[in-house]
């Protein structure tokens, strides 16, 4: 099924048990929350209730209803609200929470809204009135439709009390980055609004995506700041500048690099391109702001961390789940690198929107001291995202062949492999159980840095069973890789101790 043929799309509610995963729910919007000093907010889809909840949450008593408010939508499924409850098209073989569909452009997911509602109606029509759905466990549900409404519609019936509100979909994949274009659709959104416009980003749930969204928001928030107030505080006495510097963003260097981000292909795009130390700055600190509490933010999800973290579990997976996991780490170092590459070319683009200024608005916004302070509504973008990647193009190709520079496997110390090698080669049989005792004598030291437990346990176990396939005589090795292929056995310590004790040679 392609994200296109509506007709065979499976119904999937967008709510499901225990989705709420922070404190202080709004009723209907799933975790929305503020990032701390951005007025810019996160949450999961919402029911028509919740939509009207976020939205007079957002403006509290202050911002005023009928000002603007921005509504990015990064979801690549079209939904439908079925009595107020929002249900998504989904591939029959991709229910869950968790969803990559491919190359789904704005274009695409607005026809398929149109296309969805009117299946879900026909559905409906030729069922008595109800439809049929699945909840993200692909449990089945039915709804009586008293009312079906697309997203569109909603949105529409929301102007009449928020006269300003803009809703702009801009469908990004869970893993990797956005595309190039997806930056400038999110650019050319924001231009014209003001530091204290409220944004809004959603998703199904209020994860990866809608935090992915959240950052490049508040990367182009940082641009207004930076732009826009750069020459007024300096007219303020008594304030230290270096304070207000947003590249000057220090992590604890107690961390392990891998959750400080310093990856290999991203430490040669900081050398490469131009403020590669301060786009990185500011990007961890807006990460991080929009991280969990732990690195101060309201959020759920911790963009760079969570690769660290994925990268720790890859250890003791099984070859199967390393193969997936390992295609999701790179994804997201990939978008990790972009959103470094985007925060680069907001910083070019606050210094290029200054001296790009027409004569007629520094004449108007030029203070005593010579310095611009023009207005963050009044800022444009001198070139979209795209033609600054363009510009750099070898960056492209940088991510794309370094973002599996990673070390999957710990090496072993060469004076233990040389003594396995050597116990192997003089008798393999007699000397197996020296083999086995000096394996795990090796794995002992290899994997003292993980905590005693469980993931210790079978990252130690997984190692031995690699291990001694590695050291198994040619025929043995190349019987027991036989049966591995053809399902006969598994890649384990204590199936491939059975094949050389028990097995008959064949």
């Amino acid at each position: 099924l392609k994200m296109g043929d509506m007709a065979n799309a499976a119904c999937m509610a967008d709510h499901f048990d225990k989705n709420q995963k922070l404190p202080d729910p709004i009723p209907g919007c799933p975790n929305l929350r503020r990032v701390p000093g951005y007025k810019v907010y996160c949450c999961g889809q919402p029911t028509i209730a919740g939509f009207e909840a976020a939205l007079a949450h957002v403006c509290g008593t202050i911002y005023p209803k009928d000002g603007k408010i921005i509504w990015l939508n990064v979801r690549q499924e079209s939904d439908v609200y079925v009595n107020g409850e929002p249900i998504c098209a989904r591939p029959p073989n991709k229910i869950g929470e968790y969803a990559e569909l491919g190359n789904v452009t704005r274009d695409i997911a607005k026809a398929n809204e149109v296309e969805f509602l009117e299946v879900c109606k026909k559905r409906a029509e030729e069922n008595g009135g109800k439809l049929k759905a699945v909840d993200i466990n692909k449990k089945e549900l039915e709804f009586e439709a008293k009312e079906i409404k697309s997203l569109s519609q909603v949105i529409e019936g929301l102007k009449e009390k928020f006269p300003g509100l803009v809703h702009m979909r801009v469908p990004i994949c869970n893993s990797a980055a956005p595309l190039e274009t997806d930056f400038d659709i999110i650019c050319n959104t924001l231009v014209g609004t003001s530091v204290n416009t409220p944004i809004i980003v959603s998703d199904q749930v209020g994860l990866s995506r809608a935090t992915t969204g959240c950052v490049a928001v508040c990367l182009f928030k940082e641009f207004q700041l930076s732009a826009s107030y750069e020459g007024l505080v300096e007219t303020v006495p008594g304030v230290n500048l270096e304070l207000l510097k947003m590249d000057t963003y220090k992590m604890n260097a107690d961390k392990d690099p891998l959750f400080r981000g310093e990856f290999e292909v991203v430490k040669e795009l900081v050398a490469s391109m131009k403020n590669g130390v301060a786009a990185k700055n500011v990007c961890d600190k807006v990460i991080d702001k929009n991280g969990t509490p732990k690195t101060g933010g309201t959020g759920i999800k911790q963009l760079r961390e969570n690769i660290a973290e994925s990268k720790l579990s890859y250890e003791i997976m099984d070859d199967a789940a390393q193969a997936f996991l390992k295609s999701k780490i790179m994804d997201n170092i990939h978008k990790y690198y972009y959103l470094i590459l985007f925060a680069g070319y907001m910083l070019e683009a606050a210094e290029l929107a200054r001296s790009a200024a027409s004569d007629e608005i520094k004449a108007e916004v030029t203070l005593k001291g010579g310095k611009l302070a023009i207005p963050a509504d009044q800022l444009k973008l001198v070139k979209p995202f795209a033609q600054f990647c363009e510009d750099q193009s070898s960056l492209r190709t940088l991510i794309e062949t370094g973002k599996g520079n990673l070390q999957w496997e710990r090496d072993m110390p060469q004076a233990a492999l040389t003594n396995l090698e050597d116990l192997a080669a003089k008798d393999f049989k007699g000397n197996l159980g020296a083999i086995i005792h000096d394996i795990y004598q090796t794995a002992h030291v290899m994997f003292g840095d993980m905590p005693q437990g469980d993931h210790k346990k079978r990252a130690k176990y997984r190692f031995a069973s690699k291990t001694l396939m590695r050291l198994l005589p040619a025929a043995l090795k190349s019987e027991v890789e036989g049966l591995i292929e053809t399902k006969k056995m598994t890649l384990d310590l204590y199936e491939i101790l059975g094949q050389c004790t028990w097995a008959t040679p064949k």
